[in-house]
């Protein structure tokens, strides 16, 4: 009885470590900010302090096309001529870490 009850612990223990979510884990974040001179600034990062350089991110319209594509620098900022048009920011790290910012959410 006593060796069933350690290997139900075992098992128990086991089960818990398998199911749990990785501690690293990071959350995108991005703001942009508009600069008064008719061009945008976004700064982009993680929730655990990790850096975004390289992180592609996009300008598109209304329906979802391509007006400027870029990559964030190495101190983790984009920043772009305002388009004449209505536009959205995509800050794309990848499968369940993007991040949209809208213009009229843009200051």
């Amino acid at each position: 009885m006593k060796h069933a009850r350690l290997i139900f612990a075992g098992l128990l223990i086991a089960g818990l470590f398998v199911g749990v979510p990785s501690a690293s884990a990071h959350t995108p974040i991005c703001n942009c900010y508009d600069n008064g001179d008719e061009t945008i600034t976004c700064e982009g990062g993680f929730s655990d302090g990790g850096s975004a350089e390289g992180v592609p991110i996009r300008v598109l319209d209304l329906r979802d096309r391509v007006l400027i594509d870029g990559k964030m620098e190495t101190d983790s900022t984009y920043s772009f001529t305002k388009p004449d048009e209505e536009f959205h920011v995509v800050f794309d790290a990848g499968e369940s870490h993007i991040v949209t910012i809208y213009a009229e959410d843009i200051e």
